[in-house]
C-alpha cells in the first residue's frame, strides 16, 4: 500500500576527492547514514563530512530542503572544483524503515571538461539498519548491521520490479 504522506527528507552531502566514501553500496551504514535514513537526520553525516573538509579530503558540505509532499522538486545549487570532482549526495524516502536515495562517489568531470548534464534515476537503498518492511514499519534495529543494498521486494515491488522513486539531475551552471 502507498502511504498517505510520501516525502523526502533534506538533502545532505559534499564535494570531495576520489576514495572518500560517505556510504557505499554493500558496506555496512554509518551512524549518520543510519540517522539519515531511518530519521531524516543530517547529523551526524554533517559532522563526518566536516572533518574531511578538516582534513582537506572533502571542500563543501551540501544541505538542501527536502519534498514536503512527493512528487515534487528541490534545487541544490553548490560549487565544484578540480581537486574534488566528485559529489556524494542522500536523501531519506519517507515514510520508511531505513530506505533513502542518492549518489555515492559520482564524478561532474568528465573526459577533461564538466559535465553539462547528468541525470541519475534514484533506485531506493535499504540501509541495513532496521528490519521493518513497509512504509510505516516499527523501529525494529537490525544487529548487527547488514550492507546497504537495492531495496528489492514490497512494498515497492511492482510485477517484481522496483522502479525509481526520482531522479538527481546535475546541471552546470
Amino acid at each position: 500500500m502507498f502511504p498517505s504522506n510520501p516525502h523526502f527528507s533534506g538533502l545532505i552531502g559534499a564535494t570531495h576527492r576520489a576514495g572518500i566514501r560517505f556510504w557505499n553500496l554493500g558496506e555496512i551504514a554509518t551512524n549518520g547514514i543510519e540517522a539519515m535514513a531511518e530519521l531524516g537526520s543530517k547529523t551526524p553525516l554533517d559532522v563526518g563530512i566536516g572533518r574531511a573538509i578538516d582534513n582537506g579530503n572533502a571542500e563543501h558540505l551540501l544541505s538542501g530542503d527536502g519534498i514536503a509532499r512527493s512528487p515534487g522538486n528541490v534545487t541544490l545549487a553548490f560549487d565544484i572544483s578540480v581537486e574534488h570532482p566528485f559529489v556524494t549526495l542522500v536523501s531519506m524516502v519517507a515514510p520508511s524503515p531505513d530506505w533513502f536515495v542518492g549518489v555515492s562517489e559520482m564524478s561532474l568531470f568528465e573526459n577533461g571538461d564538466w559535465a553539462n548534464e547528468i541525470v541519475v534515476e534514484l533506485q531506493p537503498y535499504d540501509a541495513g539498519t532496521d528490519s521493518g518492511n513497509t512504509h510505516n514499519a516499527p523501529d525494529d534495529d537490525t544487529v548487527p548491521r547488514i550492507p546497504i543494498a537495492h531495496l528489492e521486494g514490497p512494498p515497492l515491488a511492482a510485477g517484481g520490479i522496483v522502479a525509481p522513486v526520482g531522479t538527481f539531475t546535475f546541471r552546470r551552471q
